[in-house]
């Protein structure tokens, strides 16, 4: 019968199912914009003055967390010891800060601002020394093991690395002046200031960012360190060195970590031996919610949780509070891991097999 063959077909589209974990995270990020904003209608001065040092402190966490990013990119590899490499520089600023006499009473500024480039050197070849020989010793004779082998690995350098400092400078706070950076104010909105102190952790971090991208994807080392990160079979076949290749990676993460701990220790003035575990951690988080192995995605990642840290620590609205920061932060690290494993700048990229 011909009615059977011409009778209409009926397409039915697939229904879109709401995600309830989709919109749970919408809540929140509806519940974070409004709690930020009525913070800020409150007490304008203080939600700016707070945002200010947010973008100092991230950058400090910026250099910290690229680290983690470059030996990621490159190894697949979270070295869990980055965070204590951190920290041991930032012990080989106190000793230099009273090696150069910075600790006197009446130091110039002058004599403190033309120190901080030869301290910088020298933490950032500590570091970068330091951590090529890691590489060296506790890495690279695991290279072909499965990966939670040097996973392991890294956890237990970690504490090595925490021992290291424990002896070095004991386990109570180590202080240094907190005038050492000069504090005059360069400028003021209401009660809110921005000084030199801040500016001066800008002024290093920033160009040494911009140097770290250049030197990825503009100079032959970058090249190379792109090549490894992309096939090492391949790479070695197109004649580049990857044990070199892959220990100048982490001679470049470990000056990134030596440069953070110069300037952690000249802003907040006091670090302890477990210092490099939390903010190394802060660091990781960061990587991870800006797309671990996209240097960009770290420095945003970083100035993201450089600001959440200020506001939950100094904002008055229904804030948690100080003790709840490493809970939060680390929830977010839960949350993007859950929503976007990716990260924000990050690109969703297929399992290989």
């Amino acid at each position: 019968m011909t009615s059977d063959a011409q009778a209409p077909v009926l397409v039915t589209r697939p229904q879109r199912r709401i995600n309830p974990l989709t919109v749970l995270g919408l809540l929140l990020v509806a519940l974070l914009a409004f709690w930020l904003i009525e913070n800020a209608i409150r007490t304008p001065s203080a939600f700016l003055h707070l945002f200010l040092v947010g973008i100092t402190v991230g950058s400090v966490y910026a250099l910290i967390a690229l680290g983690y990013s470059l030996v990621y990119g490159i190894l697949e590899l979270i070295n869990f010891a980055h965070g204590d490499v951190f920290m041991l520089g930032a012990m080989m600023t106190v000793t230099l800060v009273g090696t150069f006499g910075l600790g006197a009473e009446g130091t110039s500024n002058t004599k403190t601002l033309a120190l901080i480039v030869p301290m910088l050197l020298i933490a950032m070849a500590f570091c970068g020394i330091l951590n090529t020989t890691i590489e060296f010793i506790a890495y690279r004779p695991l290279r072909g093991a499965p990966r939670l082998a040097p996973l392991i690995t890294a956890i237990g350098v970690s504490f090595i690395l925490q021992n290291v400092g424990l002896v070095w400078k004991g386990s109570a706070p180590v202080n240094i002046r907190s005038d050492i950076l000069p504090s005059g104010k360069i400028f003021t909105i209401g009660d809110a200031s921005y000084s030199w102190k801040k500016l001066i952790v800008l002024i290093v971090t920033v160009p040494t960012l911009i140097l770290l991208v250049w030197l990825v994807q503009q100079t032959r080392q970058g090249k190379a360190m792109r090549a490894v990160a992309q096939d090492k079979d391949a790479a070695a076949v197109m004649g580049i060195d990857v044990n070199r290749t892959i220990s100048f990676t982490f001679l470049i993460a470990g000056c990134l970590a030596g440069a953070a701990g110069v300037l952690y220790t000249l802003f907040a003035t006091s670090v302890q031996f477990d210092t490099g575990f939390r903010l190394g951690l802060f660091a990781f988080t960061a990587a991870v919610l800006g797309g671990i192995g996209n240097l960009p995605g770290a420095v945003l990642g970083a100035l993201v949780i450089g600001m959440v840290e200020q506001f939950n620590n100094g904002l008055d609205w229904h804030s948690p509070g100080g003790d709840w920061t490493s809970s939060i932060i680390f929830s977010i690290l839960i949350l993007i891991l859950v929503f976007r494993p990716e990260g924000l700048l990050g690109e969703r990229t297929p399992e290989g097999g």
